[in-house]
């Protein structure tokens, strides 16, 4: 059977291109695609040197290990241990995902000549079948990491927000909520919920405690510095039907989750008058659109 070392390399790299992208999807980590590109096609050489040379050292399962442990590395760069424990966990399970649905098409299709060598599959099936089996690999993995989205470990629904409004910095510890949709609507830019006695450092007083007159209109002086970031905010949440929100575009946030940092460029701070939690635990709401809008580059 001829065999050709350029279409088994181009499968590879797709397929672990494809790998990588849901790993960094589902692990919610920024994404790079030219990294993603380069390890994929390390993945791919890997694969072309296992079919090509018979010294079985360089198949063994520390090697296959050190290798995943290189590829999300280059991919991904994860800033800690348990970072890089979770992707390469959430890599070998789409992995899994991804290599059972090849078979099944295989198995329906049923092409001649297949041959597996040093763990490659070669044969006569096209290209179309690795595609198909990543991209139905991926649909499968994602609905199973949306269905238990709900079910996350406690830790992982907090963040830490830094705020930055007029070169002025506040920080606060916010909780991703998955029901905060909350959107200014002309702009369509994310709101992010943050109580108002947490401003105090990065907005003018006069602001904070004049919310409601300013939203009615009944206050007017106001700073020509905050005249085109101030918003008003409709809400039918928050234990209220049909209120207004006053808020504030902010110059910069920065998002602190899981030892990974989330720059965003466009939010709006909305200003709220009372305690989200009693304990104090956290004193801001962030939907989760808004971190999962920045992990693609």
């Amino acid at each position: 059977m001829t065999v050709y070392l350029d279409v088994i390399l181009l499968e590879n790299i797709i397929m672990n291109y494809i790998i990588l992208l849901a790993t960094g999807i589902i692990s919610k980590t920024k994404i790079n695609k030219i990294k993603l590109l380069l390890s994929s096609l390390i993945g791919g050489i890997y694969s072309v040197v296992t079919f090509t040379i018979k010294d079985q050292i360089i198949f063994g399962l520390i090697m296959k290990i050190l290798l995943s442990i290189a590829m999300i590395n280059i991919a991904f760069r994860p800033l800690s241990f348990k970072k890089l424990i979770k992707q390469i966990s959430i890599f070998y399970l789409t992995s899994f995902a991804f290599g059972g649905c090849a078979f099944f098409l295989l198995y329906y299709i049923k092409p001649q000549d297949i041959l597996m060598k040093n763990g490659v599959l070669i044969g006569t099936y096209p290209i179309k079948i690795a595609i198909l089996g990543g991209i139905f690999g991926f649909i499968i993995i994602n609905i199973v990491f949306k269905l238990v989205k709900g079910k996350l470990e406690k830790n992982n629904m907090f963040c830490n927000l830094e705020i930055e409004i007029e070169g002025k910095i506040s920080k606060v510890i916010a909780m991703i909520d998955t029901g905060n949709l909350l959107k200014d609507p002309i702009s369509n830019v994310p709101v992010i919920i943050v109580e108002k006695n947490k401003l105090n450092e990065i907005i003018e007083e006069d602001i904070l405690e004049n919310t409601k007159k300013i939203i009615t209109a009944e206050k007017t002086d106001i700073p020509d510095k905050y005249m085109s970031k101030l918003k008003v905010i409709p809400f039918t949440s928050l234990g209220k039907q049909n209120g207004m929100l006053l808020g504030i575009k902010a110059d910069k946030v920065k998002i602190t989750l899981d030892d990974e940092q989330i720059e965003v460029d466009k939010a709006i701070i909305g200003i709220y008058e009372k305690q989200l939690t009693k304990d104090q635990k956290y004193c801001a709401l962030i939907g989760l659109e808004l971190i999962e809008r920045k992990m693609i580059k």
